[in-house]
């Protein structure tokens, strides 16, 4: 049994704040643990914190717990490594290959912007460099180690941990840290409760330290996306115009594959023809096509949805299809239009009127998307202003993240009111909005911490 009194001392080293680059640092009875890894986007200032070394030996981290495979909460493992990380990383057996896929991805981006910049001599660093590569990616999978669903696993004496399914993505799990007879809860991101693709999230029972995500604390997500998503496309195909979608490659993507296959299948959109062009979007499709148990697709449904979508594969064949005049639905990476494939056709697609840029998942602050919903004139790409001519157009209720509504219910089956609430993985205005109905639905007090700060909790 634990002692009395544990202490337990946690370091916001992401994700406090802001919603991205999420890290948590335990230290208990000296031993670290740290739960997700993740990368800053968004904001400059966020971005270049990526550069600087964590406040800690990186040997000294016995352990790294992951919630899912997303960039911002996967994307610093390399650097973690190259640090000197010589520990163990768990996680799910699909979080293991989608990080796999996100990181090699994201390292040749990285790879390929460094390449572009010193060619083209728009970047301050002489010369530029990648922040990790494939090698480093490479480096970084032989410490992973797979883990089921709903099974305790030992990491020191009195201290064990498993993950719960979480919905949002495949492989995602909201992570119960146990020491003693005390739980620490990590949300991780939570997802739908009606997802078109994922199972409803568990929730968790007990809870003497919740950690919990508010990047929609503030807001309801709007049920109507179908109708939304019909019209904008009946509009833009009237036009014979583009219609562009930055997405992410996992669960966005299939969410919107999902949906075009059903929506042209009952020929509620016009016949146009729908490119993907993520080389990981069909990696992922093939997460999903051997992981059935993780989400509500049948093999034989995949496989029929694939067909209707076109891949693009190289780099000239994106460069063609952007220059293209012909009425076209194109899926992107990357979801924020920080990165990847999308800009190219933003080149092409923001001048153009009869272009439509589709948003639909969450734009962290600093990031193009961000700056188009709010009504940017111009887009800085790759060194060059744009002009945004192109009709902007959001539709929020594709998110893959609970809504307040459903993050207040994630919590409704606990037991116990927590000793300690942190609100994480949000914004000001979605962290304030969740504090106050945290606080009017059950009557808690939540804390929000900010970046980098260091908190001591007795267990």
């Amino acid at each position: 049994m634990a002692s009395a009194q544990t202490s337990v001392t946690i370091q916001f080293l992401g994700a406090a704040g802001t919603v991205t680059g999420s890290k948590f640092l335990l230290t208990i009875s000296g031993r670290k643990i740290l739960i997700d890894c993740g990368l800053f986007q968004g904001l400059k200032e966020l971005r270049l914190k990526n550069w600087d070394k964590l406040p800690m030996d990186a040997s000294s981290i016995e352990f790294v717990l992951l919630t899912h495979g997303h960039l911002d909460h996967v994307g610093y493992l390399p650097l973690l490594v190259k640090e000197g990380f010589a520990g163990k990383i768990f996680s799910t057996e699909p979080t293991q290959e989608i990080a796999k896929i996100i990181l090699e991805d994201s390292a040749r981006i990285q790879e390929e912007d460094a390449r572009q910049a010193n060619e083209e001599g728009y970047s301050k660093h002489k010369p530029a460099v990648p922040l990790y590569d494939l090698k480093n990616v490479q480096d970084t999978m032989p410490h992973f180690n797979t883990k089921p669903l709903n099974e305790w696993n030992d990491l020191f004496e009195n201290v064990k941990f498993r993950f719960r399914y979480n919905g949002h993505i495949l492989g995602a799990t909201f992570i119960e840290l146990k020491i003693g007879e005390k739980v620490i809860v990590f949300s991780g991101d939570i997802g739908r409760e009606q997802d078109p693709l994922m199972l409803t999230p568990e929730k968790p029972e007990q809870a003497d330290v919740l950690f919990i995500e508010s990047t929609y604390g503030n807001r309801l997500h709007k049920k109507n996306a179908e109708e939304e998503l019909t019209r904008i496309i009946k509009n833009a195909a009237q036009a014979k115009g583009t219609i562009i979608i930055p997405s992410f490659a996992v669960e966005r993507t299939q969410l919107l594959m999902y949906i075009l296959w059903q929506l042209r299948k009952n020929n509620s959109i016009p016949d146009i023809p729908i490119y993907l062009d993520s080389p990981m979007g069909k990696n992922v499709t093939d997460v999903f096509l051997h992981n059935l148990k993780w989400h509500k697709l049948t093999a034989e449904d995949c496989r029929e949805m694939f067909t209707y979508f076109i891949s693009i594969q190289s780099v000239e064949e994106t460069f063609k299809l952007a220059k293209s005049q012909q009425a076209k639905i194109v899926i992107a990476g990357s979801g924020m239009a920080s990165g990847g494939r999308v800009l190219t056709y933003f080149k092409y697609g923001l001048g153009d009127p009869n272009t439509t840029i589709m948003l639909v998942g969450y734009q962290a602050e600093g990031t193009r998307g961000r700056s188009l919903l709010e009504g940017a004139e111009k887009i800085k790409l790759q060194g060059k202003y744009y002009t945004v001519k192109a009709s902007i157009e959001n539709i929020n209720g594709l998110s893959a993240h609970a809504d307040q509504d459903e993050l207040i219910k994630w919590m409704s089956s606990l037991k116990n009111k927590p000793e300690y609430i942190f609100l994480i993985h949000g914004e000001k205005e979605g962290l304030d909005g969740l504090k106050d109905k945290i606080k009017e639905v059950y009557g808690w007090d939540s804390n929000i911490p900010e970046l980098f700060q260091t908190a001591e909790i007795i267990l």
